[in-house]
């Protein structure tokens, strides 16, 4: 959904605070031929021809915990079977051999080409050891790449959102506007792609040894379209061909079986199903990870997975969910009419089962919340639904799940029914308490810490909201691209959130917050 809003003068305050280009503000994106300087911006220019067709690129998801990981990739379909094998090892005299399985692609999503999806898991894995590893496509063994399993003392996870490869489309870059056409012909994705890879760089070089990545969802952008061009250039980064990457499954995610065929996520169950997939979740060090599929609103399954979760791990120290809607969040876009959606029944849910952390994306904007836990009051459920032709979501309007009552989230002026409609839906969603807590490190909280990334690689900005909210205790919209690191031990969670300038340097957006816990 998009709001009609004068921004200009808004973008060049922000402008002229911060230093960027009053053209990078008022586009509302980051135009990769400038920030990435000649050398590189060419380099990658000259070679997005054939990555652009390159569907087969390698993913590394987390397995059960630390010590395996999930791979999939893709193979042409031919004269030769596909073959789903990985070879890992310390180096190539010590390779074990691990075998998996492989499907059929649909057809449809790759150009009438015919591919096939191929899995295998890697177990065995001891944190603080180096891995060469090589997979089989066809028969034909890759180049070997290097798998870093760092140490678990302090688990640091690389927090990014919407990299949403492919959103930069209209915009302007060398005379000409981006856009998003079929395989190389779609320079929105070779905009994006080069600022994803650059933001990974990055976040790489100023804290080398990450553990892992979470992607909050919106890896890339064409909903319920073909867009291989676009998973090719999010997953072409060194970086996630070295750590495992959690992703999420975001609204323009959710639409396609792509998704499943390129990410092999752990423990998948068949609650929040759409045509992507569903939630599943992951321990790492002292954490235990939920990734749930808010594009299903069927909270009851949710809470199953919640349940299965915490059953699996019950002496982890940390719970944190990622959801790719931002129920608490700060940007114009999102924050006060879709992306709440699902917080009068997820907040209540979240508290039973003592989560600590939620990590959110969608809205495109920084914001950090104040510690949040229910009312203990009842309130109405709220969904949306497709709309007529089932190719994207009716982001106009929210349903009541208690009475049917159709709200636009947009009213018209002269629309008194839907803005009574509209309001009742925002107060209703006031469901929230606001522990009472001071300062950036908290000792033992009651409530939930939750988190909304930007962009990571500068596809697209919204503005934030005019007024913060009263549950906002930080945000931030500087139209450069973000990232937050976390550090968790057995008995801290710090995370610090940083933006990249455009001459590369990065700083600081926000306080570091820490949540201790005393109690083992």
């Amino acid at each position: 959904m998009k709001k009609k809003y004068a921004a200009g003068f808004l973008a060049f305050v922000l402008a002229a605070a911060t230093g960027i280009t009053a053209m990078a503000a008022t586009s509302h994106y980051n135009d990769s031929s400038v920030t990435g300087r000649s050398e590189a911006w060419q380099a990658w220019e000259a070679g997005w021809e054939g990555l652009a067709g390159d569907y087969t690129q390698v993913s590394i998801a987390p397995g059960e915990d630390e010590t395996q990981i999930h791979l999939s990739w893709y193979s042409k379909k031919g004269e030769k079977a596909a073959t789903p094998v990985v070879h890992f090892g310390t180096d190539r005299e010590h390779m074990r051999t691990f075998r998996g399985v492989c499907g059929d692609v649909d057809p449809a999503l790759t150009g009438g080409e015919a591919y096939e999806f191929n899995r295998v898991t890697v177990t065995g894995i001891k944190p603080g050891t180096t891995y060469s590893y090589t997979v089989e496509k066809n028969g034909v063994e890759t180049k070997a790449e290097r798998f870093y399993a760092r140490e678990t003392e302090e688990t640091k996870i690389l927090y990014v959102g919407d990299p949403q490869i492919g959103a930069s489309k209209g915009q302007p870059q060398n005379g000409e506007k981006l856009k998003a056409d079929s395989g190389a012909a779609n320079t929105a994705a070779r905009n994006d792609g080069f600022g994803w890879n650059r933001t990974l760089e990055t976040a790489f070089a100023q804290t080398p040894d990450i553990n892992f990545v979470i992607s909050a969802g919106d890896q890339v952008n064409k909903t319920g379209k073909p867009k291989e061009e676009e998973y090719a250039a999010y997953l072409a980064p060194l970086a996630l061909k070295q750590v495992p990457v959690a992703t999420t499954i975001g609204n323009h995610d959710s639409l396609n079986a792509d998704y499943a065929y390129h990410f092999y996520n752990p423990n998948p169950t068949q609650n929040g199903m759409t045509e992507a997939g569903g939630d599943y979740y992951y321990s790492y060090g002292d954490g235990l990870f939920i990734v749930l599929n808010t594009n299903n609103y069927n909270v009851a399954e949710h809470a199953k997975t919640l349940e299965e979760a915490v059953e699996s791990d019950p002496d982890a120290v940390w719970r944190i969910v990622t959801i790719h809607q931002d129920i608490y969040g700060s940007g114009l876009d999102h924050s006060d009419t879709d992306g709440m959606i699902l917080r009068t029944q997820l907040t209540p849910v979240f508290d039973r089962y003592d989560i600590d952390v939620v990590l959110q994306g969608h809205d495109h904007t920084y914001s950090r919340t104040k510690l949040l836990y229910g009312d203990g009051r009842v309130h109405s459920g709220y969904e949306f639904r497709l709309n007529e032709d089932g190719s994207d979501y009716d982001w106009e309007h929210a349903f009541n799940l208690a009475d049917g009552s159709k709200i636009p989230l947009a009213p018209e002026e002269d629309d008194a029914e839907g803005r009574a409609l509209l309001d009742s839906f925002q107060a209703d969603n006031r469901c929230y308490t606001i522990e009472d807590t001071s300062g950036n490190t908290v000792v033992d909280p009651k409530g939930i810490l939750y988190m909304t990334a930007n962009s990571a690689s500068g596809s697209k900005y919204y503005e934030l909201i005019g007024t913060q909210q009263d549950y906002v205790a930080n945000r931030s919209q500087n139209w450069l691209p973000s990232y937050s690191v976390i550090r968790m031990t057995d008995s801290r969670f710090r995370i610090d959130t940083y933006q990249i300038l455009e001459d590369g340097q990065t700083e600081k957006i926000d306080d570091t917050f820490t949540i201790v816990k005393t109690a083992k």
